[in-house]
């Protein structure tokens, strides 16, 4: 992870978008040599994610710059815990602070939402994915913060897999059609998925052999019988504002995968505080 030239470009965007041309009030008010250090502090409970990256993003800033990580990725938290010690450059250590905890608090925020989750449906065959729901250029590091709270990734990118959705399907004259020419010019390692929003869509997809069959906002009654339909044939996954549903009661009728675009796109961030010293 910590080596990902990828990781690299994000944070040093990241950083180049904060910095500007330079921190004018940290150089302006703080001694060029003075020395401090500091703490990461939870305060609120969740599950710590990124912590690698703020170490990054101090080695980026100034390489002599110490992060003391306390508390690993994929680790719980409580309030007051420490999460990291910081001691170095004190220009350099408030240079990079607001971006060090933007990062933290965001993929900690996504990691303890994705974990309240998959808790939830720990004791079901059922698996919690993200979506391509993610924020423009974040989407490695917060695909990352998914499994980190122990949820899947679904497609990375449109490379990944086919999944045809409703557009896809009337651009395509339907749903036959749409998975027939899929089959034929992509290649055979690549599972092909179809968004259904109907009993009669199911069949369908399940005639033309979908691979997997998302279940579009369907209500649990239709579920259980698209599920009866489909009998192991394909992978069944259920998508559509699951946020706003009982995530058990759909787990419960043998659906295969939850996906949440929630996951990413709506998280609050997790509360964590830098507290610096002299």
């Amino acid at each position: 992870m910590q080596n990902n030239i990828l990781y690299d470009k994000i944070l040093k965007l990241a950083l180049k978008e904060d910095i500007g041309t330079g921190d004018i009030t940290t150089l302006s008010t703080v001694p060029k040599e003075k020395e401090i250090s500091g703490k990461f502090i939870a305060k609120q409970e969740g599950i710590v994610c990124g912590i690698f990256v703020v170490q990054r993003i101090f080695q980026i800033i100034d390489k002599n710059i110490v992060v003391d990580i306390k508390i690993e990725d994929g680790q719980k938290v409580k309030v007051g815990d420490i999460i990291a010690q910081i001691k170095g450059n004190a220009r350099g250590i408030l240079t990079g602070e607001r971006t060090a905890l933007n990062f933290l608090q965001r993929l900690s925020g996504i990691a303890t939402k994705t974990s309240i989750y998959a808790d939830l449906l720990k004791d079901t065959k059922t698996v919690v994915s993200d979506t391509r729901k993610t924020t423009p250029g974040l989407r490695v590091l917060e695909k990352y913060a998914v499994k980190t709270g122990g949820g899947a990734n679904h497609r990375f990118n449109l490379a990944d897999g086919v999944l045809i959705k409703d557009n896809h399907i009337a651009a395509a004259n339907g749903i036959t059609k749409a998975i027939n020419s899929a089959k034929a010019h992509a290649p055979h390692t690549i599972k092909i998925e179809i968004e259904v929003e109907s009993l009669e869509q199911v069949m369908e997809a399940l005639d033309a052999k979908a691979d997997i069959i998302m279940l579009d906002n369907m209500d649990i009654g239709t579920m259980e019988k698209a599920v009866q339909i489909i009998d192991g044939k394909a992978i069944i996954e259920a998508s559509g504002n699951m946020e706003d549903k009982n995530l058990l009661d759909i787990a419960n009728t043998g659906v295969d995968i939850i996906s949440i675009g929630g996951l990413t796109h709506s998280v609050k961030a997790m509360d964590i505080s830098l507290r610096l010293s002299n």
